[in-house]
């Protein structure tokens, strides 16, 4: 078990959740002012969070197209959030059909599917209000989540959410109380934050749990797809087609980008607090080694 987490009954963990769900939940769609005017002179994501920032690429847009590129960046990570946790539900749904629910652990897993399924219409409606296209991931990577659901289980199912999610996280709490970032944006971030704090709690007592009973091949098992379907996520944040919106070829900027030192540096260390958990568990190393660090998330 982890030095750091304390790891509790499962019951217990899931019954506290679900006491805290009940009593800390938003509803989008009531919650946030849509109709709120946007502010023009903000951009969507600090300058140096773009993916282009320090290169020359960048050196040569305007600053209007600087703020435009921000807005695009934001809605294709918005919009694959809704591909991550469209994947997250089928794999809870899976473990939950195989569940005795009258346990509080099934309930729970049936709350969290209730939370995605708002935060997926939360990003939805967030890039129809600022009149982005919804991005998502790029066709083959699409088509290929269609077999995530088959091959991810226990141990590897539940990391690789945990990278998705808290990659995410990091950015969204240095974001949510910065005042020069758009208000509808802070906004989304702040419940995004504070439902995924319970969904990170979940998933990280299951990692922990699975690795204690693991055998070598099991690890190895999921050391491989916890790394490999991590570079599926780093890679699909930004999608080549935002580079167009401000003038850019779309795969010469994309290739630009992910060689970019800079956005290398934001990719390690949104991934860091992660990372350093999945590391502790045994899950960073062996066969998954090398797609951590084609995925930038070890230097």
């Amino acid at each position: 078990m982890s030095g750091n987490l304390q790891v509790n009954d499962r019951e217990k963990t899931a019954g506290r959740l679900l006491g805290s769900s009940a009593k800390n939940s938003y509803d989008p769609e009531v919650d946030i002012d849509w109709d709120a005017p946007l502010d023009e002179s903000k951009p969507y994501l600090p300058f140096e969070r773009s993916s282009l920032y320090g290169t020359e690429l960048w050196d040569r847009l305007s600053h209007e197209q600087r703020l435009e590129l921000t807005k695009h960046e934001l809605m294709s990570v918005a919009t694959n959030g809704i591909f991550f946790e469209v994947l997250l539900m089928q794999i809870l749904l899976k473990q939950y059909y195989a569940a005795d629910p009258t346990t509080k652990h099934a309930q729970y897993m049936l709350t969290e599917i209730g939370d995605e399924c708002r935060h997926s219409t939360m990003f939805a409606k967030m890039a129809e209000r600022v009149g982005a296209p919804a991005y998502g991931p790029q066709k083959w990577v699409h088509a290929g989540g269609k077999l995530l659901p088959a091959v991810l289980k226990g141990v590897s199912s539940y990391a690789s959410i945990l990278v998705a999610e808290e990659i995410l996280d990091r950015v969204q709490r240095e974001q949510m109380n910065d005042p020069g970032v758009q208000p509808l944006v802070r906004m989304v971030n702040r419940i995004h934050v504070l439902e995924e704090a319970r969904h990170v709690t979940f998933a990280r007592e299951e990692v922990v749990r699975g690795m204690a009973e693991c055998g070598p091949a099991g690890r190895a098992y999921h050391q491989f797809w916890t790394g490999f379907v991590s570079y599926f996520i780093t890679l699909s944040l930004i999608h080549p087609r935002v580079y167009r919106a401000v003038g850019l070829d779309p795969r010469q900027a994309h290739e630009v980008a992910w060689n970019n030192p800079h956005y290398h540096a934001q990719l390690r260390w949104s991934g860091e607090k992660i990372l350093g958990f999945l590391d502790e568990q045994g899950l960073v190393g062996g066969p998954g080694l090398y797609w951590f660090r084609k995925a930038r998330l070890i230097e």
